[in-house]
């Protein structure tokens, strides 16, 4: 079963962060509590931990990106789950 990241209570008055970086890609085994990835607001950095073992199967916010208390980051899943594949649509035939 999949273990949601999400960002975690930042303080009084701090509503949203910026991710600064990730320590882990897509794919890489994590240990619980292994700090994944670094949120920066106006007066902290934050790390946020593994919610539990397994596999970092997606990112779903990218380094850059703005997020609101709550917002999900990425997933965990079982330990030795790969990475969720990503859709490629085919490119159609040219008319004849």
């Amino acid at each position: 079963m999949a273990a949601d990241i999400k960002v975690p209570t930042l303080g009084e008055s701090v509503t949203s962060a910026t991710i600064a970086r990730w320590m882990k890609k897509a794919g890489d085994t994590v240990a619980a509590d292994e700090p994944l990835v670094e949120l920066e607001t106006d007066k902290v950095t934050v790390e946020v931990n593994a919610p539990e073992a397994g596999t970092l199967e997606e990112i779903i916010a990218p380094e850059g990106a703005e997020v609101e208390v709550g917002a999900l980051l990425g997933r965990i899943g079982a330990a030795g789950a790969k990475p969720a594949a990503k859709l490629i649509e085919p490119k159609s035939a040219p008319a004849t």
